[in-house]
């Protein structure tokens, strides 16, 4: 479904920046990991929290329509994992509104309702949820403020920004076992049946604590799905982050690239990948009949190769930039010479004045744009120099004030040059064979689709030119010599976008590597960058739902999602139903934003429903089987 424009909008004109302290201590992420792994199977998390854990009530109040408690206790998180909980987050505050009368004293519903991004205090659970569902249905509610949030939110954060990744974790932890301690005080208190719920952020948070309780537990994630990581790396949120930050800290701290890499898992690589093979397992069959001429162990073995290659394990190790002529690149040529096509057919006649005249043609538009004022001479001299050289902050600012189209058309000229540098020679200095210069047709010839042959595997084209008689040079424009060669390698990358191919540009340029060219997260995709490789492992490690126990009764189950969130994005990720097999999805008609502002009645509908059906199985106080 088609992503939602308003919530791209909405999610612009905010200011609120996320992670802007980068990652946090990587000891801090190596303690959260180990404690997923025990907080994430329900009996050894259950052990964490005392039945008769400590809970202080420092408000009673009756009022015309409800009764209304406020309280607070130390969140467990701290007693498990000391030192990782901010201080002032680590008092849990509560409010609790309860009905002065029940309709049925033998049966007490009361839903725990956890924030949202964004949400503090408790006046909008309150009165968006809460009271409603007092009103309509007889159930109590029960709002938790989150750590770094209102009541709890470091004196030195600003508004709903988490300093550091590692924040996240410590929400979800301290979330995660407070709504133990909470359904252990309402059972005290002989209140029952126990719900949990919550909108976006919330509903994910209440998703993990439904896996732990150890009884039947109505649970209405909204606006919300099986990880977090689409959310940070896909959704519009993915645009809040400062990546820049990120990489640079996790490329400058071995820690994280050689220690913490190998505590997280991609989940939906191996997930996705088997559930592709298993829907196209039928179509192979179908598609290699005897016609093909194959035999059966032959389809077998084709089968198996494809299996093993979509099961592979995602690399996420640091790798430097290998260039086509170094060793490994060769060793990769010489294991794929079954797969190689030589094309004789190379033009004898080439000649090197269109990458001269290419050259010249650039330097007239840097210096037009250096006499438009656009550029400064500083840069000018710069960009039309033969020397290596960086590009200082204002230099780079210069570039990023050039529209789009010309800057589109100086990066593919200085693609083609630096092509050329390595094609081409000084003619005046030597006396060997002239290579074929490369020309704009051959730029955008190399960015087509790469051939393959029937097994799927990238066909190497090696263009081989004959010996030929030194010609004069027909320019006085310097040109890099190089080393003549026989044989010239081509292999043809992916077919790509404008939008990538100048994003790619920018990224590879060698005076921009050091420059601190922004990642923008709407042009590279995930698995292009190391870091947010990181970022996608950490967040399925910590989040996705199939790390941890599914839910007691899946019955009681009702996810409301909205059918075109650009927060929230479903793509690429395990369903609910998959994960959670007998939960129910139900969808809106609407994105992230309107749906929150317009379909709050459909979100306290399925609560109401659950709670009936969980009212079938609870009699005397507690759940029949």
């Amino acid at each position: 479904m088609s992503a939602s424009k308003l919530d791209a909008v909405y999610r612009s004109i905010l200011i609120t920046k996320f992670f802007t302290k980068g990652w946090g201590k990587p000891e801090n992420l190596r303690r959260l990991f180990e404690f997923r792994k025990i907080v994430s199977n329900r009996e050894e998390c259950l052990k964490l929290v005392e039945r008769d854990y400590p809970v202080t009530i420092t408000k009673e109040q009756n009022l015309t329509d409800c009764r209304l408690l406020e309280g607070y206790f130390l969140t467990p998180l701290e007693k498990h994992l000391p030192g990782i909980v901010p201080e002032i987050a680590q008092k849990a505050h509560f409010q609790a509104l309860l009905p002065v009368h029940w309709p049925d004293p033998a049966c007490k519903p009361v839903c725990l309702h956890l924030a949202g991004t964004g949400d503090h205090f408790f006046w909008r659970r309150r009165n968006l949820m809460v009271k409603p569902l007092l009103k309509e249905a007889g159930i109590g509610g029960i709002i938790l403020e989150n750590p770094f949030y209102g009541l709890r939110k470091p004196t030195d954060q600003v508004r709903s920004s988490l300093h550091n990744v590692s924040d996240i974790f410590v929400m979800g932890g301290c979330l995660l076992l407070e709504s133990l301690v909470l359904f252990h005080w309402c059972e005290r208190n002989g209140l029952g049946p126990l719900g949990v719920t919550g909108l976006s952020m919330g509903g994910h948070m209440a998703s993990l604590a439904a896996t732990n309780w150890p009884k039947p537990l109505v649970l209405v994630p909204c606006l919300s799905w099986s990880t977090a990581s689409a959310v940070f790396l896909q959704g519009v949120m993915a645009h809040s982050i400062n990546w820049d930050l990120l990489e640079d800290q996790y490329l400058s701290d071995g820690i994280y690239r050689e220690k913490l890499k190998k505590m997280v898992t991609i989940v939906d690589e191996a997930f996705l990948a088997g559930k592709k093979f298993a829907r196209t397992y039928s179509e192979n069959i179908v598609t290699n009949t005897p016609n093909d001429k194959q035999t059966d162990n032959q389809i077998s073995l084709k089968n198996t190769l494809k299996c093993e290659r979509e099961f592979k394990r995602l690399d996420i190790t640091y790798k430097e930039p290998v260039s086509a002529n170094d060793k490994g690149a060769q060793e990769n040529v010489n294991t794929n010479k079954n797969n190689i096509e030589v094309n004789k057919e190379v033009p004898s006649d080439t000649d090197k004045s269109d990458v001269c005249e290419q050259i010249r043609g650039l330097k007239n538009q840097l210096q037009i744009l250096l006499e438009e004022n656009k550029i400064s001479q500083l840069l000018y001299n710069k960009l039309t120099s033969n020397q290596k050289f960086e590009l200082e902050p204002d230099d780079i600012d210069d570039i990023n004030k050039l529209n789009e189209e010309k800057v589109k058309e100086i990066l593919l000229r200085c693609k083609i040059i630096d092509l050329t540098k390595e094609a081409t020679h000084d003619q005046e200095t030597t006396k060997e064979p002239t290579p074929i210069p490369v020309s704009l047709e051959d730029v955008k010839s190399s960015l087509q689709e790469p051939e393959r042959d029937e097994n799927d595997n990238q066909v190497v084209n090696i263009k081989q030119t004959e010996t030929t008689e030194p010609t004069k040079a027909t320019t006085t424009e310097p040109i890099e010599a190089k080393e003549p060669t026989s044989k010239e390698i081509v292999i043809k990358p992916e077919k790509k976008s404008w939008n990538e191919i100048t994003s790619d540009l920018w990224t590879n340029l060698p005076f921009l590597r050091s420059g601190g060219k922004k990642i923008d997260i709407g042009k590279i995709h995930w698995r292009d960058r190391e870091a947010l490789q990181f970022m996608r492992g950490i967040m399925d490690e910590c989040t996705h739902l199939s790390n941890f126990s599914i839910p007691y009764d899946t019955s009681l189950i009702i996810a409301v999602c909205a059918k075109h969130d650009a927060y929230v994005p479903r793509d690429d990720v395990g369903t609910l139903e998959e994960i959670w097999p007998g939960a129910e999805v139900r969808y809106v008609d609407a994105g992230h934003v309107s749906a929150y502002i317009l379909h709050q009645s459909v979100f306290r509908s399925c609560i109401k429903e659950a709670f009936e059906r969980s009212k079938k199985k609870w009699k005397d106080g507690k759940h029949i089987n």
